[in-house]
Parts: C-alpha cells; structure tokens; sequence
C-alpha cells in the first residue's frame, strides 16, 4: 500500500476549496504582551525575535487591510491567475487588541467574495472563550473558515523558558482545547532544533500535537536575527546549532510520529539573509524541503508510521481476541 509522504497545505486547499488558494499576509496595527512586559519577565519579549516579529514579506500596518489585500492580489493575480484567497493576520500576537477592535479586522478581511478563510497568529495566552465565540459568529456571519495560529516552538518547557517565551506547555494546552470547542480550526508553530532540545523533544512534540488534534503544524528551522538576545548569545558562542542534516532527521523523525491526519503548513521557513546571521545553513530552504521529501521516498517513510501510541495501544490485544 502506498503512503502520502506528508500531508501537503497545497493538497488540503485544493481539496476544501476546489482549486488553488493563496494566503496573503496581512499586518495589523498590534504587539505581543511579551514585548510589553505583560508577562512578568520584564518585556524583553522571545530571545529570537526581531523588531518587526515575523513580518519579513508585511506591508506596512498603518495601511488598511484592504489596501493591503489589494496591493498583495494586484501581484498575486497576474503572476498565478489566482481567484481564492486567506488574509493572514501574521505579525506579533494578532488577537492582542480590544474584542471589537478585532471583530472589524475580521469584518474588513473577510468581506470580499474570493476570501475564503481567515487565519490569525498569536500566543497561547492571548485566546480566550470570549474572543472564540467572537470568532465563530463572524466565521458563520460571512462564511468562511478561521484558523487560530498558535506559537508553540516547543514542549520542552525548560527551552521555553530559555527564550523567554512567557508561557508554558499548560497555556497552550489550554488555549487548543478551547479553539477546538469553538469549531474552529488550529495550526502550531513549532521550532524543531531550540539548541536545548533534543530527538527526544522532537517526537514529544508530535505526540501532543497528535493528542490534541491540531488540525496544522507549521515548522521553522531556527534563524538568528540581528539584533535579538539569541544573535548576541549566537556571536558569544553561548549556543551550539544543530547541522542541516541533523534537522532534516528531526524533520523526519517528526512526521513519522505525527497523526496522519494533521496537514502540513510547511517543514521549513524563511528569512532574508540581510536580516540574519544564520538562516537555514545558508541553503535554499526549497533544497532542504526536496531532500526530506527524497529521503522519505527512498527509505520507505511517510507521515504517521509511528503514530501508535494514541488510543491506548497496551490494551489492544485484548480487543483483538
């Protein structure tokens, strides 16, 4: 029988929409409470990120979204003869704003007929049931599916600590069990080589994100931006990364433990090199995406293989008789 390798984002928008869908990033007029000092480690914000969070590709935030979903279609359009779309709310913890605030960024982006989902970035303790149902009501109002994404980066809650991300393993248990009674959808962010973590850390974290039922997993090979505590500990020798080939086995290693169910956003991302130090040993990320998927191919693996410990697997010899 022959298996998918991983379950693809592109496949999956096909699939749910019937043709090619593009996501577009959207930046809001927003920060992160952990730049602010609003969770009690004094502001510093994640020692890995720089001063405009991940919005490496944004228009600036004081235009409107739509403005801003127009400027990105008028490029789009053309070049992919594209006729569906996903705003991406990208930038910093993008429920970190007054409920109302966000229910008219979710109003305004989702207004135009070729919007067919919403997805929005933030933290684990910047969701709430009152911001979900917010959520679900504009989700059935206009029509569309809204995808919660949470940054993870790890299970390890000592290497959270490490980069000071201002919360735990709990608040996104939490926050993903609450996102899913909501109907709505979820995706993590994770980080598969933290300098603290370990191949262990890597099958735990696809343990907990199959556990839980995410519905998509985004991941991100760590880059040093300039300017951040984690490029000062970088230039200091503080921390030690991992090779390109060590992080293509955690890749691996990854989705063979991962529930076959859960789409894959992406296996790596990106940065421009006038931004960092260090970013994905200075190789294309689309050649370490080939050479996960060719491994796998050659060596028989496949998303999922591994994934035998939900459902209580000790007991199922019994069930069998």
């Amino acid at each position: 029988m022959e298996h998918e390798i991983y379950k693809t984002f592109s496949d999956y928008l096909k699939d749910r929409y019937g043709e090619k869908v593009y996501k577009l990033p959207v930046a809001l007029p927003v920060t992160c409470p952990n730049r602010i000092g609003a969770c009690g480690n004094g502001g510093a914000g994640c020692t890995f990120c720089g001063s405009i969070g991940a919005g490496y590709e944004n228009l600036p935030a004081d235009m409107t979204i739509t403005a801003q979903l127009a400027a990105n279609k008028a490029h789009i359009i053309p070049k992919y003869k594209a006729k569906k779309f996903i705003p991406y709310f990208q930038n910093f913890s993008n429920t970190y704003a007054p409920l109302e605030k966000l229910r008219g960024w979710v109003q305004e982006a989702g207004a135009g007929e070729d919007i067919v989902a919403i997805y929005i970035a933030t933290r684990p303790d910047c969701v709430s049931d009152e911001y979900l149902a917010m959520l679900r009501e504009e989700a059935d109002k206009l029509g569309i599916d809204i995808c919660v994404e949470l940054g993870l980066q790890s299970v390890n809650y000592r290497s959270l600590q490490k980069i000071n991300r201002g919360h735990t393993l709990g608040e996104f248990i939490d926050a993903t069990l609450r996102i899913k009674a909501h109907g709505l959808q979820t995706c993590t962010h994770l980080i598969l080589n933290l300098p603290w973590d370990d191949m262990t850390d890597v099958v735990e974290d696809a343990k907990i994100l199959s556990a839980l039922g995410v519905d998509q997993v985004k991941l991100h090979a760590l880059y040093i931006v300039k300017g951040t505590e984690m490029a000062r500990q970088y230039e200091a020798g503080e921390l030690t990364l991992v090779s390109r080939e060590e992080y293509e086995a955690r890749v691996i290693t990854f989705l063979e433990h991962l529930s076959p169910d859960i789409v894959l956003q992406r296996i790596i991302g990106r940065a421009p090199e006038t931004n960092t130090l260090f970013s994905n040993w200075h190789t294309g990320w689309w050649k370490i995406r080939d050479n996960i998927t060719h491994t796998m191919a050659a060596n028989g693996q496949y998303q999922g293989r591994l994934c035998r410990y939900l459902n209580g697997p000790a007991v199922r010899k019994f069930l069998s008789v």
